[in-house]
């Protein structure tokens, strides 16, 4: 695989080597490649438990795009996404392992057809987007329809950043993206959408696998999903959910999936993806 496009320097992009470092040397240590991909994923985001929540982690400059890295602070999207940038890379035997081997991950996952140009439209924004272009890539499974019953989110609009451009550093900075903006949140309005809602996740939960990532469907309009964690199934077999967490302040293992969701009135259900 071809190095990370990075057109920013590491000093901006990769926050926190020394706790990159540690982390994949126990990792290697443990042989951790060995482990199923959904257990190397849990594996990864158990080891960033504690890491505090910071919002706007992606929004590092204003003008140009880069994949980025910040293991000082974590959103729920850069938690999910680092612990699978981890496993992935990982999964990729070599005597070591550098900040540009996970930058690449990244750029993987976190960009349309895994490529960033410099573009701050290159990247993938809504989750829901980001379930479909990673599912048809191989990177995950879409298995929520596996997992359980679903419903189809009913007609919604999908464009909360061209309706708030002012809370989004580079849209703030560039308005002439709005409308390019606008018309991907319009494509995205027209894909049909299936959940699992909140009332059937507990009978659902023994299907759901640990590093299974879990988008939240919202209620709130304007959006399609509000929060994303992983799945850990806890030693008394508990299905938890593993996130970035606002309420906490960082990444910590919640309650069960279920009792996570019918806490939160604006919480509708799940998608489920996984790891591959």
């Amino acid at each position: 695989m071809l190095s990370a496009a990075e057109f920013l320097p590491q000093s901006v992009t990769f926050l926190g080597g020394g706790k990159f470092h540690q982390i994949v040397a126990k990792a290697v240590a443990e042989n951790w490649a060995a482990l199923p991909m959904g257990m190397r994923v849990t594996q990864f985001g158990q080891a960033l438990l504690g890491t505090k929540y910071v919002a706007w982690t992606l929004e590092i400059d204003d003008r140009i795009e880069s994949p980025s890295v910040n293991f000082s602070g974590l959103d729920c999207w850069t938690f999910f996404e680092i612990a699978l940038g981890l496993a992935r890379m990982l999964g990729k035997r070599q005597r070591d392992y550098s900040p540009s081997d996970l930058l690449r991950q990244i750029e993987w996952t976190r960009y349309r057809g895994g490529v960033c140009r410099g573009h701050y439209l290159d990247r993938i924004h809504y989750l829901d987007e980001w379930f479909t272009d990673n599912a048809a890539r191989g990177n995950i499974r879409a298995v929520t329809r596996e997992v359980g019953p679903v419903v189809r989110l009913k007609e919604r609009a999908n464009d909360e950043m061209s309706l708030n451009p002012k809370l989004y550093r580079y849209l703030r900075t560039n308005p002439a993206l709005v409308p390019a903006m606008r018309q991907i949140e319009a494509g995205l309005e027209r894909v049909p959408f299936d959940f699992i809602p909140k009332q059937q996740i507990a009978a659902c939960e023994p299907r759901i696998q640990s590093g299974d990532v879990i988008g939240i469907v919202t209620h709130r309009a304007h959006v399609f999903c509000s929060h994303v964690g992983l799945a850990v199934r806890a030693q008394d077999g508990v299905c938890r959910f593993m996130h970035a967490s606002l309420k906490h302040k960082k990444v910590v293992v919640d309650r069960s999936i279920h009792d996570y969701l019918a806490g939160i009135q604006s919480h509708a259900g799940i998608v489920v993806g996984r790891p591959l």
